[in-house]
C-alpha cells in the first residue's frame, strides 16, 4: 500500500552541526470561508526554529544590523501565519528557542506562548502593528493580527523514501530534506484575520502539511500541490486523489544535481510516483516557469518507466506573496520567492502501452499551493 505514513519524519532533526547551523519547519495550508459572507479564502501557517544551539534569552534576529556586525547568526522559533488573495499578508512572531518547548520525540510538538503545532493541533496568534512592521524590517513581516485553533487530519502523505531516510539524514547528505506526512489533510476550526473570523470545515478545506529541514534552502525552488481535483472523464470530484510536486536542485555532499522534482499522484487509490531517487523508476522530469505582467506559470513533464504525468499551473500574482526566510548562515538569498494558495490548472496522467500513451485522465485542479523562486544573482 503507497500511503507512507512515517511520522518519525516530522520529529525534531536539528541534532549535532544542524542544531548549530540548520533549520527545522513545520508547514500547513488549507482553505476557510468568512463565516459572514460565505467567501473563500486559503491561509497558511509555519513553525520555523532555526539554529538551536545559538539560543540566547532573547530571539536573535540575523537580518538586524547589529547581529550582522557581531557576525551573529539567527536564532529563534518563527512562528508565520497569513493568507494568499488580494490582501495576501505574512505575520511573523518570534521567540527564544530557550522559551519555546521543542518536543525531541514522536509525534512532534512545538509550543511557546498561546502557539502550539503538532500532527493534530494548531493554535495561536500573531499581532504586528504597522508602526512595528516598519520599525522592524529585521522581522520580514507585514502588519495585521490573526488568530488560529484547528484539528488536523493528516489523510494522505507523500513519503520522498530513502533520500530523508535516517542514513541520509544522519550523514546530513542532502542541503535540504522534505517530507509531506500530510499532502492530503483534512483541517477544522476557525481562523480570525484583521476582525473577521473564518471557518474551517474538513470537506472543503483542501489542506496540505509538509515539513523541511536542512543546512541551506534549493535553487531554483519549486512547489505545487493540490487535493480539490475533477476528473474530466466522468465530471466528478476525486475524493481520494492528490498530487504533490517538489523541488529545484538539490545538493547532494555539497555537489547541486541538475534540475531534480520529486512527484507524486495518488489517483483515486493508485499511486503514479515520478521520485528521481528511486532509480529503478528511470524518471525524467522537464520543467519551466514563466511570469506575464498577470500570471506566474509552472509546466512539469514527469516520466517513468510505467507512466506519465503532465502538470500545468497558474496563478494571478496579484492573489500571491513573496516568502520571506533567512538562511541559517543569516543570508537572505530568496528575495522573490513567489508563493501562493490558489492556483488552478490541469494534470494529464497517462499509462505507458509499449512506444504509446494512454490517456488515464484530464483532471482540473483548483486550490493549488504553489511557489516558484530562484537565489538572487547580484551581490
Amino acid at each position: 500500500m503507497f500511503n507512507h505514513h512515517d511520522i518519525s519524519r516530522d520529529a525534531f532533526m536539528l541534532h549535532g552541526p544542524l542544531s548549530h547551523h540548520g533549520y527545522d519547519w513545520w508547514w500547513h495550508s488549507f482553505t476557510a470561508w468568512d463565516e459572514i459572507t460565505g467567501e473563500e479564502k486559503p491561509f497558511f501557517i509555519e513553525f520555523f526554529v532555526c539554529n538551536p544551539a545559538l539560543a540566547e534569552k532573547k530571539p536573535v534576529l540575523g537580518q538586524l544590523p547589529a547581529n550582522k556586525e557581531a557576525g551573529k547568526l539567527p536564532s529563534y522559533l518563527m512562528v508565520k501565519a497569513g493568507c494568499w488573495g488580494e490582501d495576501h499578508t505574512q505575520l511573523h512572531r518570534f521567540f527564544s528557542l530557550k522559551e519555546a518547548k521543542v518536543y525531541d520525540g514522536v509525534p512532534y510538538r512545538v509550543s511557546a506562548g498561546d502557539c502550539v503545532a503538532s500532527e493534530t493541533l494548531l493554535a495561536g496568534s500573531i499581532s504586528v502593528s504597522k508602526s512595528a512592521a516598519e520599525k522592524h524590517p529585521e522581522w520580514m513581516s507585514d502588519a495585521g493580527e490573526i488568530t488560529w485553533n484547528l484539528k488536523v487530519d493528516k489523510q494522505i502523505a507523500f513519503n520522498v523514501g530513502y533520500g530523508a531516510s535516517k542514513a541520509l539524514r544522519g550523514a546530513e547528505a542532502f542541503a535540504m530534506y522534505w517530507h509531506a506526512e500530510g499532502m492530503k489533510s483534512a483541517y477544522s476550526g476557525e481562523i480570525t484575520f484583521n476582525g473577521r473570523k473564518y471557518m474551517v470545515t474538513p470537506e472543503q478545506s483542501y489542506g496540505y502539511a509538509d515539513k523541511n529541514w536542512g543546512r541551506d534552502f534549493t535553487s531554483p525552488w519549486v512547489w505545487l500541490s493540490s487535493n480539490c481535483l475533477k476528473s474530466k472523464k466522468t465530471g466528478k470530484m476525486l475524493k481520494n486523489s492528490v498530487f504533490d510536486i517538489g523541488g529545484g536542485r538539490p545538493q547532494v555532499y555539497f555537489v547541486p544535481l541538475d534540475r531534480r522534482l520529486l512527484g507524486v499522484f495518488y489517483y483515486e487509490g493508485k499511486e503514479y510516483d515520478f521520485n528521481f531517487s528511486k532509480l529503478h523508476l528511470k524518471v525524467k522530469t522537464d520543467f519551466s516557469f514563466e511570469e506575464t505582467d498577470e500570471l506566474v506559470i509552472w509546466h512539469v513533464r514527469q516520466e517513468n518507466i510505467h507512466a506519465v504525468m503532465e502538470t500545468e499551473v497558474t496563478c494571478r500574482k496579484k492573489d500571491m506573496l513573496f516568502v520571506n526566510y533567512e538562511a541559517p548562515d543569516g543570508s537572505r538569498k530568496h528575495n522573490r520567492l513567489w508563493n501562493g494558495g490558489n492556483g488552478v490548472g490541469t494534470v494529464k496522467i497517462y499509462d505507458k502501452a509499449g512506444d504509446r500513451l494512454l490517456l488515464v485522465d484530464e483532471v482540473e485542479a483548483t486550490h493549488i499551493g504553489c511557489e516558484y523562486g530562484e537565489y538572487d544573482t547580484e551581490g
